[in-house]
């Protein structure tokens, strides 16, 4: 099993994440099977998991990379409450 896999419903393979400035959230990706689904986790969360960080774009990037599995633990359990287009990972997710 991938570690990039984090349960049987959905994995995140893929390593790319960008900056949303329009959703100030860092945008990442997850499969399910072959079905893909958009996550957003949003500065707001970001700066509540690592408190310390630069709020700027590279800043939050650089907080999501260093916090990149405990993330994707979150978004998996975010994704199993039922689902949708896309999900936005906020401060009352993680």
């Amino acid at each position: 099993r991938s570690p990039a896999a984090v349960n049987m419903a959905v994995s995140f393979p893929n390593q790319s994440r960008s900056y949303d400035v329009t959703r100030k959230a860092v945008h990442f990706w997850g499969y399910d099977r072959s079905m893909e689904s958009s996550f957003f986790v949003t500065a707001d969360a970001l700066k509540q998991i690592q408190p310390n960080l630069q709020s700027d774009a590279t800043g939050l990037l650089r907080a999501f990379d260093l916090n990149r599995e405990r993330i994707y633990t979150i978004a998996a359990k975010v994704y199993a409450r039922g689902r949708r287009g896309s999900y936005q990972l906020n401060v009352a997710d993680v």
